[in-house]
C-alpha cells in the first residue's frame, strides 16, 4: 500500500497495490478539478475524499482494479484523472461457489505471543467474562415492557447495594409467539436467545421472565439441564412467569422479578476479577457505516490485532456474509482443512438461497452512506471487510446462533446488519467487541464493551467523544498499521480488565436484533 508521508494540503492519494489502476483521494473535503498530484496526474473533475481517481486511461469495458482485484468494469471511456464511482463502474457477477481454492494457503506458523494477561471473571463453565452483569432474558416479546420497567427499578433500588456488579441488562427481543415455531429456520432465533443468556459476562446467573402462554415455553428455550441459572444453594431455576396465579396486579409481577434479581445480584457480587491469560479473550470484529478508508486504515489495523490475538491463543470472530461473499476464494484458500472450507461454502450457499427467496438486489449492499464514502459496490466493500480477519488460518465456522467450542480465527456466519451481527456474536460467546466505522455510527451493546475505531481523522476529530481509536492517522502518515494494531491489542486487554469505552460511558445500549428466517404466521 502506498501511503502519504505528511498531513499537509498537497493533493494525495492512496494506492493499495502496484497493479491497481485506481486510487482513493486522501485529502479532507476532497479535491477540486485541476488539482495536481506530485506525480503529475491532474484531476479532470472534483473528486470527494475517499473516492477513486483513474490513474491511467480506461476504455469502456476495461477492468477497474483495486486491491489487485477486479471490482468492476468501466461503463464508458474514462481518461486518467477521472472520478470513478457507482455511476460509471459496472458491478461484476458474483463469484460462483464451485471450483474454489480449498485450504491451499499454508501461511508460516506464527510465533506464540506469550505473557499478556487481563483481569477477568472466571466462570464455573471455564469461560471468562470481561464484565459482571445481571441479565434478564425473556421467552416472548409480550413481557418486554414489564422487564424494561423492572430493570429501571433494579438499577435504582438494588444495584447500588452490590458494588461488584457492573450493570443490569434486559435481553428483550421480538420473538416467542405469533411465529411458525416449527418452521425451517426457527432454530436460529431460539438458539440465539438461549446462547446469549449463557454469555460469559453474565456469570451463569441470567434470569428468565416468561408470560406463560407463549409458543416459546421456558422448557423449550432452556431444555432440562440448560437453564442458565440456579438460585443460591442450587434450588429452583430463576424463572418468573407473569401469568402465575400468585401475581395480583402489575406491581406483584415487578416485585417477583426484583425478589429474584436480589438473589442473583448477591451471587454475582461474589465474583472478583483475577489475572487470566490473553487466550481467554473472545473478540468479535465488525464494521458499519463503512467508507473507502475502512479497508485502508481501520480494518487492516484490526487484521494486525487479529493476528496478535491468535498468536496469544485467543479467539477472534469475523462475520457478515454479504460483505465477504465476493471474496470467498480468499477465505476458502485460508481454511485449515477442506472441511472448514466446505463449511464456509455451505454458509454462503445457504445465505444466497435465503436472499434469492426474498428477491434481494445484490447491489443494495452498499448503502447510500457507503457510496458517499467512496465504495462503489459490494465487491470493493468486500475487499475492505475481509482484511479484518488478518492473515491467520481460518480454523472454524459457526452457523448463526451457534456457540463457540474452539479457539483461533473463526468465521461466524451472520447477516451484515450491524445489530444482527452483534447479537449473533454475543450468542457465540463474545466478551469484547471491536467496531470500525468511517461514516460514523453510535453503535453500542449493553452486554459487552465495544471499542469504536474511526477510519478517518475527520470523523475522529468531529466525534472525539465517541471514537476510542483513530486509525485515520494511518492515512495521514502519522502512524503505521502495525502501530495502530498494537494500540488496539493493548486497549483490548485494558478494556477487558474494566476500562470503560466511550460507548459504555454514554450508555449506548442498542436493542438486540434476532435473525429470524422462519415465516411469521
Amino acid at each position: 500500500m502506498t501511503t502519504p508521508t505528511s498531513a499537509n494540503n498537497t493533493p494525495r492519494y492512496i494506492l493499495m497495490h502496484d497493479n491497481d489502476n485506481v486510487a482513493i483521494v486522501v485529502n479532507d473535503g476532497g479535491l477540486p478539478a485541476g488539482a495536481v498530484f506530485p506525480n503529475g496526474l491532474s484531476l479532470l473533475e472534483a473528486v470527494p475524499q475517499g473516492h477513486k481517481v483513474a490513474l491511467r486511461d480506461l476504455k469502456a469495458g476495461d477492468r477497474v482494479i483495486r486491491y489487485n482485484v477486479t471490482i468492476g468494469f468501466a461503463s464508458k471511456d474514462l481518461p486518467a484523472g477521472s472520478w470513478l464511482a457507482e455511476h460509471n463502474v459496472e458491478m461484476p457477477a458474483a463469484r460462483e461457489l464451485d471450483g474454489l481454492p480449498i485450504a491451499t494457503v499454508k501461511p508460516p506458523v506464527m510465533e506464540p505471543l506469550e505473557g499478556y494477561t487481563f483481569q477477568g471473571y472466571r466462570n464455573p463453565d471455564g469461560s471468562v467474562g470481561t464484565r459482571n452483569i445481571l441479565a434478564i432474558t425473556t421467552t416472548v416479546q409480550c413481557v418486554s415492557g414489564v422487564v424494561e420497567f423492572a430493570v429501571e427499578r433494579i438499577k435504582k433500588e438494588l444495584l447500588p447495594k452490590y458494588p461488584n456488579v457492573d450493570d443490569v441488562v434486559g435481553l428483550e427481543h421480538t420473538y416467542g409467539c405469533g411465529v411458525a415455531i416449527e418452521a425451517p429456520g426457527a432454530p436460529i432465533p431460539i438458539r440465539t436467545i438461549r446462547n446469549i443468556a449463557l454469555n460469559p459476562n453474565f456469570g451463569g446467573q441470567a434470569m428468565v421472565v416468561s408470560l406463560g402462554c407463549e409458543k416459546l415455553q421456558p422448557t423449550r428455550l432452556f431444555p432440562k439441564g440448560s437453564i442458565p441459572i440456579q438460585n443460591a444453594g442450587g434450588a429452583d431455576p430463576g424463572l418468573v412467569c407473569l401469568q402465575d396465579a400468585q401475581h395480583v396486579g402489575f406491581m406483584s409481577m415487578i416485585d417477583s422479578i426484583m425478589q429474584q434479581a436480589e438473589k442473583n445480584l448477591a451471587e454475582l457480587n461474589k465474583r472478583q476479577r483475577e489475572t487470566v491469560p490473553a487466550s481467554e479473550l473472545v473478540v468479535g470484529v465488525q464494521c458499519g457505516g463503512s467508507d473507502a478508508f475502512s479497508g485502508v486504515t481501520a480494518n487492516p489495523a484490526v487484521g494486525f490485532a487479529t493476528d496478535l490475538l491468535v498468536r496469544a491463543g485467543a479467539t477472534v470472530m469475523f462475520s457478515e456474509v454479504t460483505e465477504v461473499r465476493d471474496g470467498i476464494d480468499q477465505l476458502t484458500s485460508r481454511a485449515t482443512t477442506p472441511e472448514v472450507a466446505e463449511a464456509m461454502i455451505r454458509e454462503m450457499a445457504w445465505y444466497d438461497e435465503y436472499l434469492t427467496r426474498g428477491g434481494v438486489d445484490r447491489s443494495a449492499n452498499t448503502t447510500p452512506g457507503n457510496k458517499k464514502g467512496g465504495l462503489s459496490n459490494i465487491v470493493e466493500k468486500a475487499m475492505g471487510s475481509i482484511v479484518k480477519s488478518g492473515s491467520a488460518p481460518i480454523s472454524g465456522v459457526l452457523s448463526p446462533g451457534e456457540k463457540l467450542t474452539q479457539k483461533g480465527l473463526i468465521y461466524a456466519a451472520t447477516p451484515a446488519s450491524d445489530f444482527i451481527c452483534g447479537t449473533l456474536q454475543l450468542a457465540a460467546g463474545m466478551n469484547v467487541h471491536i467496531f470500525t466505522t468511517g461514516r460514523g455510527t453510535p453503535y453500542g451493546l449493553a452486554e459487552v464493551p465495544v471499542i469504536k475505531v474511526a477510519t478517518r481523522n475527520d470523523l475522529a476529530n468531529r466525534w472525539h467523544d465517541l471514537m476510542d481509536i483513530n486509525a485515520g492517522r494511518i492515512a495521514s502518515g502519522e502512524a503505521t498499521i502495525a502501530e495502530v494494531g498494537w494500540e488496539m491489542f493493548q486497549m483490548l486487554l485494558d478494556v477487558a480488565s474494566g476500562k470503560e469505552t466511550w460507548a459504555e460511558k454514554w450508555k449506548l445500549h442498542n436493542a438486540l436484533v434476532l435473525f429470524n428466517p422462519a415465516p411469521v404466521t
